[in-house]
This record gives structure tokens, sequence and C-alpha cells, in this order.
């Protein structure tokens, strides 16, 4: 009596057509993302490039809001009555307190202005000198723009009106503006800003506002106002 045997089961595997057919089709899908990537990847980077442009301009422009609003009325020497500030449409010097890691306790002379590879910012350290001794020597400027981009200021002072200038005069702007511009096309962006200026005139106005450079204009129509005021109060300028 013969006994019977399973019959045992086929080998699963692949055959060589399978096989190239599987390849063929790894290839075309990796050749469509190497075709997606290529076209997507250049904007990315570029999107990128300008969302880091971006926080370096901001971080730059607050550094110079941060050091105009800090602007004090100091004169230049110990026979000027005028403070030292000099600003023009490319760059600004003004004394400010001295602010920083290693900085010493006192006044600082800061100047903004463009460099050789864009803006930078320059200091030296401020103390009371003869009137025809000049500016002290500044320090290595930091930068703070690359050549990209330029960077214009303008001056307001308490008329409200800007100015592309402020030499010279007797009382600090009560407000500087900065654009920032691109070098290449001109065009204005948007972390453009406007700071005021906290100091505007010399701690002597504390003790006596009668000096020309303590007194501040009146509102126009304010002393009318007033003696119309005094008038009705006191039964005189009514109509009868």
């Amino acid at each position: 009596m013969s006994r019977a045997f399973p019959k045992r089961a086929a080998t699963a595997g692949f055959s060589l057509i399978e096989v190239l057919v599987a390849l063929t089709l790894t290839g075309l899908v990796l050749s469509a993302l190497a075709m997606v990537t290529g076209k997507w990847l250049p904007n990315w980077q570029r999107g990128l490039a300008r969302v880091e442009a971006s926080e370096l301009i901001a971080l730059a422009v607050d550094r110079m809001a941060a050091d105009l609003a800090a602007a004090e009325f100091v004169p230049a020497n110990l026979s000027a009555k005028r403070p030292l500030f000099v600003g023009t449409s490319s760059s600004v010097l003004f004394v400010r307190t001295a602010l920083g890691p290693n900085a010493k306790p006192g006044l600082e002379i800061v100047q903004l202005a463009e460099t050789g590879g864009g803006l930078g910012r320059s200091a030296a350290t401020f103390a009371p000198r003869p009137a025809d001794a000049g500016l002290p020597p500044f320090g290595a400027p930091v930068p703070l723009l690359g050549a990209a981009y330029r960077v214009s200021f303008s001056y307001a002072g308490r008329d409200g009106v800007w100015r592309d200038g402020w030499i010279d005069a007797d009382t600090l702007p009560r407000a500087v503006r900065l654009v920032i511009r691109e070098a290449r096309t001109g065009r204005a962006l948007d972390a453009s800003s406007a700071v005021v200026i906290r100091a505007e005139v010399p701690a002597v106005c504390v003790t006596d506002e009668t000096r020309p450079v303590c007194t501040r204009p009146r509102p126009a129509g304010a002393g009318q106002e007033a003696g119309q005021g005094a008038g009705d109060a006191s039964g005189e300028g009514r109509a009868p």
C-alpha cells in the first residue's frame, strides 16, 4: 500500500520582468520628485533669505532707534551752548549715555554713517574738551546694515516740519525719521520708522524756563482763547 505525500507549495518570488517594471516605476517617481524639488527649492531659499534679511533690518532699525531716542542735550565743549548733534541725510552724530557690556559709566559720542560695506555705528568716549579741540577718535565701526541697503535720515523740530539736515541748532530735533531703501532699486522698505527724542532742551530748563531755548511755542489761538476766558470771568468782553 503506497503512502500519499502532499505536494510542496510553489516557491514565492518575482520574475525578471516584474523587477524591471518595479525599477522603471521607481526611476519615474524619483525623476518626478527631482523635478518638483528643483523648481520648489530655489523659491524656498529665496523666501528664507528674505525672512533673514528682514530680521536683520529690523534689528538694525531697533538699535538705531534706541540710540537716537537716548540722545542728550550735551554741548560739544566747555564754551559751547548748543548741543552736539550733527544730522545729515546720510549720517547723524550725537551724545548719549554709554550703554554696553564693556562700557564705562558716562557719556559717549555715537555716529551712524555709511562705511565701505554699508551702514555702521561708531562710538567714542565723551569728555569736556577745550573749544579748539576736535572730536575724540572713534573706534572701529560696528556694521548694522549691508551694502545692499541705504539709510536716509530726516529731522523734525517742534513745528513738525521734516528737514534733511539738523546742524548748529539750539535744540535737539523733536523726532528723527529713518527710511531704509534698497540700494539697487531705491524702493523704501516697510522697516522704515520714526523715533521721538526724549530730551529736547538742556537740564537747566528745569530751574529756568525763561531762556529762549526753554520756551515752547504756544498753539495757535491759545492766547486769544485765554484772553476771552479771562474777559468772561471778569465780566468784560461780553456783548451787552
